[in-house]
């Protein structure tokens, strides 16, 4: 417990020195003023009579649209966004964790402790889980309660598909922590990180791919790689069925247990190889 209290307390501390903590507050900041004064709504007698986006008239065809019905909408087209900001911004600032620690210096002075490689890095990666919590809670609570000031509605599933956001970032960052003890490279690993989450986009049309391919290896083949692969992008189709409280997409008829199952066994995969090649390494 010590060893992770401390691993938390000096990456916080590292993100301050190295200016990732305030940019990383000052864009999700940015992003959450141009959201707040973007989006102007004219609710009357608890319905949405006409609205501005950027400025624009927004053209309501004549009617009025129930402000529920309106909220429920708006955030589940807006939680996709979020989605990809949350992750994008999760992974470039903690993509750093290992490659740093395995630098000359620092993992000279970690090894003349008496600290367990293991649970050093296993500590790490819960520091950088935290960090990219908090700004995920940050991002995702401060556009809910922005919708909660313009419209009056309370509605929870927005606030909570923070924690698909996370769990998100959590599978990804433990790709970025195996790329890193590889590697010791911090632009691999984001690459490698972002590379997978483009990939799981192609795979999530991979019965498609299938049915296109002339040979059934190849088949087999694609089909592999969307089984063995995290599905980020089915985790987006998840979010908006979720938040916007419709019916999950065709792609998903197997289910969420399959999806989420695989996903969460990728990420323990990585973590382990990741904390088998750490312990084997020569420093």
């Amino acid at each position: 417990m010590k060893m992770l209290v401390a691993n938390i307390e000096e990456v916080f501390r590292e993100a301050a020195a190295r200016w990732t903590l305030i940019a990383y507050f000052v864009l999700s900041s940015l992003f959450i003023l141009v959201f707040a004064s973007a989006v102007n709504l004219d609710i009357v007698d608890g319905a949405l009579a006409g609205a501005k986006l950027f400025g624009q008239d927004v053209q309501m065809g004549g009617a009025s649209i129930g402000i529920e019905q309106l909220v429920s909408g708006f955030e589940g087209a807006f939680a996709p966004v979020l989605y990809v900001v949350g992750i994008f911004l999760a992974i470039f600032s903690t993509a750093h964790l290992v490659p740093r620690l395995q630098e000359k210096g620092t993992i000279d002075l970690y090894l003349s402790r008496p600290v367990a490689r293991v649970p050093l890095l296993l500590s790490r990666y819960a520091a950088g889980i935290l960090l990219s919590s908090l700004n995920v809670i940050y991002l995702v609570g401060s556009i809910w309660l922005v919708v909660i000031w313009k419209t009056g509605v309370v509605h929870p599933r927005f606030m909570l598909s923070a924690g698909i956001i996370i769990f998100a970032i959590a599978v990804l960052l433990a790709l970025a922590f195996l790329i890193g003890v590889v590697t010791s490279s911090t632009a691999v690993s984001i690459m490698g990180s972002y590379g997978i989450f483009f990939l799981s986009m192609i795979l999530a049309a991979h019965k498609q791919i299938e049915a296109a391919l002339s040979s059934a290896v190849s088949a087999w083949i694609v089909k592999i790689l969307y089984w063995a692969m995290p599905k980020v992008f089915d985790l987006q189709a998840m979010l908006f069925s979720y938040v916007a409280e419709k019916p999950l997409p065709a792609s998903l008829d197997n289910g969420l247990l399959a999806p989420l199952g695989t996903t969460a066994v990728f990420a323990i995969a990585c973590l382990a190889l990741a904390s088998w090649l750490f312990n084997r390494k020569e420093f």
